[in-house]
């Protein structure tokens, strides 16, 4: 065999291994966009539900003030307040004073009509409703950990019992068909005022938030999005 043969031979080895070698570039790339593709769309549903769940809390905080009732709504849009003059929590008492139950079962309509509308349901995952006290010790067993979480309980049996059956709120499901609704209690951990110290200080401490949680991404999706950037970054 001549020496051109054997370069002739050689130059097609390589003309061949560069073709494998850009096929496999280009699947490769190809891969890496289809994921890219993938974790844009987990940050556009991602991004979708936040705005849902924005719609929802000042859609139910505008239409409650059309009422005149005045709820608050957190600086990160994910919490509507319900101060204490609404529902009337003396200190210690963790029972909805007749005078107030009207109103309480309006904020639960309002909620009803909000979370209902479109398919806004399928983008929450938790709603919370959660007590909280002052920081005034509740002597007894109990403490304010189980004050604040009566309150919560007391607020969600009046929706329970008295909400008309297109309002009811015990039977909504997330889209993994899990109860949408739960009850939890903060005592004193999360004021809204920290240096307590007037009537109006504990007062605006004894309140129900409204937590409104999303759903999120699986740790196999967050999984997927992290080997994007490892794999782009290689």
């Amino acid at each position: 065999m001549s020496f051109s043969d054997v370069m002739s031979a050689l130059l097609i080895i390589f003309i061949l291994a560069s073709v494998v070698l850009i096929v496999q570039l280009m699947e490769i790339e190809e891969e890496l966009q289809q994921k890219q593709l993938e974790f844009e769309q987990e940050i556009l549903e991602l991004q979708q539900a936040e705005a849902v769940r924005r719609t929802i809390i000042h859609e139910a905080a505008e239409l409650l003030q059309q009422r005149g009732i005045r709820v608050s709504v957190s600086e990160n849009d994910t919490v509507l307040s319900i101060p204490n003059e609404i529902l009337g929590f003396d200190t210690g008492a963790d029972q909805i004073g007749l005078q107030y139950r009207a109103t309480a079962l309006e904020i639960g309509e309002v909620l009803s009509e909000v979370i209902r509308k479109e398919n806004r349901i399928d983008y929450l995952d938790t709603i919370f409703v959660e007590g909280h006290t002052d920081n005034r010790p509740l002597p007894g067993r109990r403490g304010n950990w189980g004050l604040s979480a009566d309150r919560a309980v007391s607020l969600w049996l009046l929706w329970d019992e008295l909400l008309s059956p297109e309002h009811k709120l015990n039977e909504l499901k997330n889209k993994d068909q899990q109860l949408l609704f739960s009850v939890s209690g903060y005592g004193p951990t999360r004021p809204v005022i920290e240096n307590q110290v007037t009537d109006d200080d504990f007062r605006a401490n004894r309140r129900i938030d409204i937590r409104f949680t999303i759903r999120r991404p699986t740790s196999e999706e967050y999984k997927r999005v992290l080997d994007v950037h490892i794999e782009g970054a290689q």
